[in-house]
């Protein structure tokens, strides 16, 4: 028969198939096991709808068999098979797709699934084959016919020879070039690891020749044919009938990980959209976790077939941590499985696995602290990071899920446990920031709220104030820094008292602030008990948040509104009233040395520590 010229459109979607729509070679074998399952089912219902059609179902399989020599690979099954019109028609013209058609006409029948798109992920085998023979008898018809095509000068459809029907497709395996080895293609191993990767839960048969050794190296290897894939996805079982070893040798063969998680969820999701999912949530975070280089993302499997490794578009990123994966038939796949569209679909699963993780995170918080907070020593950082990032979007979803440690209980609470132990007439719930819960609880500022019976949480992670900014309130009740200037416990008459005595100690406030123009001001305070001064804040940067932003590589010099404040009812106060009186320069050291103590109780650096030294010296020697 007389050479056929594809189409000019065709043709040029060949070339861009082959070039750029698919990311890797392998997948022209899920392509074409895809293809080999849909012919095979198109059989099988036509058995289900057709009472002359007498076929067994386990007798259906596909065949992948390798010629070293010959240098080909060829997928065989005994589907409905293709006649002379539907070889031209389907894989003539690109695009043409009988599976589609099918699946259209069938579309209410929830006894078949059509996963192919053939006549499109064929194409994909050009990727790897100089040649490609399709062989093919339809069911019913006494003739079979074969298709040839290189992929650049055309096809030809000729009439042929084949007993069963059918379709066996050939692959004639590209030379080895400098950048490419199409050897390895050649090799059962590596055929195996592409059908175990993508095609493993294909509901029929792959089928493999293998050979056996045999202790007689006389006699020539035997072979024996072995089925490599296992057919019947775990996720698609019911829960019950799964056991626990069998979910961590899923989740430690499919994600590496050699430790339990913490959490598996399996769901069978019917409604809008339908879809079956397998999560883990890891018990401990991977070593990469928190860099630029790991990769968020649930496998996506379309009936059984891998589509993607890491579809990122399923998990917000504050649930990265999650692993495992979503199999659904509904959703929208355009010209290569490797190219979902943005599409509603898509939107509802990830919206769903969204709400399901936060149900169940929730339930682990109520019904197992202890694996809940070992998933949060893991975990905590990006849930909160979620809030931060989003300028506090995700409040209403990541809020309950978070954990502080409390000066009361002395262990992490969550914020709705906060509010139930609040004081009587409490309005604010408070914090204080800083690097260790040691270093917090002997903070002075600290000091006087413990007096109080005030609970104070503590914040000791990088992102935490951050996040309790972005949160604003929790249930009514507003956020309130302990090293805040505003924060204020005391009673009208104490805070009168203390606002008379610092208008009468002005002017040598004022002083004091010559020999420290970095603060905001200075002021006597009543809220310290044994310490002679500390530092609070004015504004939204406290000095955590300084240490913090300074740190990151933005350039930045951040400054927070320092306030230094002395206890009014410390011996050092009347030192400072004498000197104010007597000796003004004695005065301008004393601030400093006072100001850097302060600075150094809080964790911060001293910019001169030598001026320091030295006038802690000069006094000593006096």
């Amino acid at each position: 028969m007389k050479k056929k010229q594809f189409k000019t459109e065709s043709k040029k979607i060949l070339d861009l198939m082959i070039n750029s729509v698919y990311s890797n070679k392998d997948i022209f074998l899920r392509e074409l096991i895809s293809n080999a399952s849909d012919a095979i089912d198109k059989l099988y219902y036509k058995s289900l709808t057709d009472r002359k059609v007498k076929l067994d179902k386990d007798d259906f399989c596909i065949k992948v068999n390798i010629d070293k020599e010959a240098r080909t690979i060829s997928i065989i099954d005994n589907g409905i098979g293709m006649s002379e019109q539907e070889l031209d028609e389907n894989l003539g013209t690109i695009a043409k797709s009988g599976s589609s058609l099918f699946k259209e006409m069938n579309e209410k029948n929830k006894d078949i699934n059509i996963i192919g798109q053939f006549g499109v992920g064929f194409y994909s085998a050009f990727m790897v084959a100089k040649e490609i023979r399709v062989l093919s008898k339809a069911y019913g018809s006494n003739d079979a016919y074969e298709w040839i095509s290189d992929g650049a000068l055309g096809y030809e459809v000729n009439k042929a020879s084949k007993k069963d029907v059918g379709t066996e497709i050939t692959l004639l395996l590209k030379d080895n070039n400098e950048n490419d080895n199409y050897d390895e293609f050649l090799e059962q191993r590596r055929i195996e690891g592409i059908i175990k990767k993508y095609s493993d839960y294909v509901k029929y048969p792959i089928i493999m020749q293998k050979e056996v050794s045999s202790d007689d190296k006389k006699k020539k290897p035997q072979v024996k044919d072995e089925t490599i894939n296992s057919m019947i996805p775990i996720w698609k079982r019911n829960e019950s009938e799964v056991t626990k070893e069998e979910y961590n040798s899923f989740y430690s063969d499919k994600f590496y990980d050699f430790e339990e998680p913490a959490k598996v969820i399996h769901s069978s999701v019917e409604g809008q959209i339908a879809y079956n999912s397998l999560l883990f949530i890891p018990s401990h975070a991977p070593y990469d976790y928190y860099t630029k280089e790991y990769e968020k993302g649930l496998q996506l499997y379309s009936n059984g077939v891998l589509i993607m490794d890491k579809c990122a578009d399923l998990l917000p990123d504050y649930f990265s941590f999650v692993k495992g994966l979503v199999d659904s038939e509904d959703i929208s796949l355009n010209i290569s499985r490797e190219m979902l569209q943005q599409d509603r679909q898509l939107k509802l699963i990830a919206k769903s696995i969204e709400k399901k993780i936060k149900i169940t995170l929730e339930d682990i918080l109520k019904d197992d602290r202890s694996t809940y907070e070992k998933i949060f020593d893991a975990f905590g950082m990006q849930l909160k990071y979620g809030i931060y990032s989003s300028y506090g979007m995700n409040n209403e979803t990541l809020k309950d899920l978070l954990l502080f440690y409390s000066s009361k209980e002395k262990k992490r609470i969550t914020l709705k446990e906060y509010i139930s132990n609040m004081k009587e007439g409490q309005e604010k719930i408070y914090y204080a920031s800083g690097d260790s819960i040691d270093k917090i609880d002997l903070l002075p500022n600290v000091e006087r709220f413990k007096d109080k019976d005030y609970e104070v949480l503590y914040l000791c992670d990088y992102v935490d104030e951050f996040t309790i900014q972005a949160l604003m309130e929790y249930e009514g009740k507003k956020f309130a820094n302990v090293a805040s200037e505003s924060t204020d416990i005391d009673d009208p008459k104490e805070k009168e008292e203390l606002e008379k005595r610092n208008k009468e100690f002005e002017d040598m406030f004022k002083v004091m602030k010559e020999a420290l123009p970095e603060v905001k001001n200075i002021k006597f305070t009543n809220k310290l008990k044994n310490h002679p001064v500390c530092l609070s804040t004015e504004g939204n940067i406290s000095l955590e948040m300084e240490k913090i932003m300074n740190t990151m590589p933005t350039g930045e010099n951040v400054k927070a509104d320092v306030v230094l404040e002395i206890n009014g009812s410390h011996p050092i106060a009347e030192k400072l009233e004498k000197l104010y009186k007597n000796d003004k320069e004695q005065l301008a050291i004393y601030t400093k040395i006072l100001y850097n103590q302060a600075r150094l109780i809080e964790g911060m650096t001293i910019e001169n520590p030598t001026e320091l030294t030295n006038a802690i010296c000069d006094l000593l020697s006096k």
